[in-house]
């Protein structure tokens, strides 16, 4: 497979997720947001399913890989995804977008701190800058630190729960093919989703029924591309140029949410999202040790050169 297609590939994977928080947006304010999370997600795992049988490649897991894909989709896939569906509730889409490029700022911490991964003086920088951009955005419009919106901080809540998950995920993706995992987080997650939805929106059900053929249209197409498909084509990435390389392209998706909230929400973008916007994007390419990594790649090259 050639690196111009995985770059293609990756490049419509963040599009897809970027313009997913827009959709997601348009839902969450249309049905009961936990409810129809739920069946967004399950749908997502059918499809996972699907084309884990298209390729063969569904197999039986070990009760300690059970155990181990059980805890990650408690953190992944409910404890995000449920966060999420009611802080975009709570706040813009834009702002959501912006947050949720911090992603891999947060598994930078979270790994330092349970996995004893060595922090740098340039990962430190990386990540003040990028929570830096963060007050920015979520003091978006605030006058004081009491009128930060709770809905910015459910978001936050939203990925701190899913970096979390990625320690749990690293556990188990070296005995088991990160696809499969996926298409079994997505199915748990929705199932325990789909319960908790019946506590906390009791007439969540009766909400499915009020959507337009056009948001039961963007429903599928969240649920298909941007959730199951998308990550099935980012977990392939990964195996194919490794985490580091496709981990670049995750600062596409504030971009790309900033764009889908002007379009389609008409949202206005103020100068501190863009502020916020840049020192995320410039910590998590520090933070992430992505600047690192080519750095070192350059040096490597150059000194291969002076060899010859």
């Amino acid at each position: 497979m050639s690196k111009i297609y995985i770059y293609s590939s990756l490049l419509f994977v963040t599009l897809l997720w970027g313009l997913n928080v827009i959709a997601t947006k348009i839902l969450v304010t249309t049905f009961a947001p936990v409810t129809m999370t739920s069946f967004r997600i399950f749908t997502a795992g059918i499809v996972a399913f699907l084309i884990l049988f298209s390729f063969k490649k569904v197999k039986v897991v070990s009760f300690t890989q059970l155990r181990y894909i059980f805890i990650a989709s408690l953190f992944n896939v409910v404890g995000h995804h449920f966060f999420l569906s009611i802080g975009l509730t709570k706040t813009s889409a834009s702002n959501a977008g912006l947050i949720l490029g911090l992603s891999p700022l947060i598994s930078v911490v979270l790994a330092t701190l349970i996995l004893k991964n060595k922090l740098t003086i340039t990962k430190a920088i990386g990540i003040s800058t990028g929570f830096t951009g963060v007050c920015f955005v979520i003091l978006n419009g605030a006058s004081n630190i009491s009128g930060i919106s709770i809905g910015d901080l459910f978001i936050f809540l939203s990925i701190a729960t899913q970096g979390f998950s990625f320690v749990m995920i690293k556990k188990v993706t070296s005995t088991l093919d990160p696809t499969i995992m996926t298409a079994y987080m997505l199915i748990f997650g929705s199932i325990i989703l789909f319960i908790l939805s019946t506590i906390v929106e009791p007439d969540g059900l009766s909400s499915m029924r009020n959507g337009s053929l056009e948001v039961w249209l963007i429903f599928f197409a969240s649920a298909i591309f941007a959730t199951g498909i998308s990550h099935m084509i980012y977990n392939r990435a990964i195996q194919e140029i490794g985490v580091a390389e496709s981990a670049i392209f995750i600062n596409l998706i504030p971009f790309f949410s900033l764009i889908g909230a002007v379009t389609f929400l008409n949202e206005k973008i103020s100068i501190l999202q863009v502020s916020g916007f840049l020192f995320i994007v410039i910590g998590v390419l520090l933070g992430s040790g992505t600047l690192d990594r080519r750095l070192a790649i350059f040096r490597n090259r150059t000194l291969r050169k002076e060899t010859i």
